[in-house]
């Protein structure tokens, strides 16, 4: 009998390679305008709403992507979950395919672990990295955590701190937007403690 060596998460450079776009949308949400990026392998980025539109767009274009004149079917799904999701509604972005090209072993097996946590619920950046079979890798996960090119749909904001404290979101808006994110799902933090809706 084999028994599966855990990950370990290689040294992370300071600029990751990350999946090419083809093209990008912004549309508008109750939090502001957002915008996604796509190729033919799938979803490449998820850009919460910053200051306004343009920098929206140049946040998830990053000056080398076109913005696009039609949306494919599978983007316009994309567009429709976001939508209700930052509306309050509970989705469920399961069947949305992303492109990992680029993101390592160690990354991918984090993101897909989380994608497991459901609306409602959150973890732990320890409890993350058990769950990849990395225990003490909280650190690695916080900075994979930092670089998710997919937030909402690779619910990153449902991750706290060891204490359950509202710690570390690279969004625009920072942590005020995690806890934003986190009330729309019945979650409201009192003293770093996750207190249950009518409570």
């Amino acid at each position: 009998m084999t028994v599966a060596k855990p990950l370990k998460p290689k040294p992370l450079k300071s600029k990751p390679l990350r999946p090419m776009p083809a093209a990008y949308i912004t549309f508008p949400t109750m939090f502001g305008v957002s915008a996604i990026a796509w190729n033919d392998a799938g979803l490449c980025r998820v850009q919460l709403p910053d200051s306004d539109e343009a920098a929206t767009a140049r946040r998830v274009a990053r000056g080398d992507v076109p913005r696009a004149d039609d949306v494919p079917a599978a983007m316009q799904a994309v567009i429709d979950l976001i939508t209700r999701h930052l509306s309050g509604s509970t989705v469920d972005y399961g069947a949305v395919t992303l492109d990992t090209e680029g993101v390592g072993a160690f990354e991918s097996a984090v993101y897909a672990a989380l994608r497991k946590v459901p609306a409602g619920t959150t973890t732990t950046y320890g409890a993350l990295a058990k769950a990849v079979g990395s225990p003490g890798a909280a650190q690695a996960v916080g900075i994979t955590m930092s670089r998710n090119p997919w937030p909402v749909v690779v619910p990153c904001h449902r991750v706290l701190g060891a204490s359950q404290a509202m710690v570390g979101f690279s969004a625009p808006g920072g942590i005020a937007t995690k806890q934003r994110l986190l009330r729309l799902e019945g979650i409201d933090l009192d003293h770093g403690q996750p207190r249950l809706p009518g409570l």
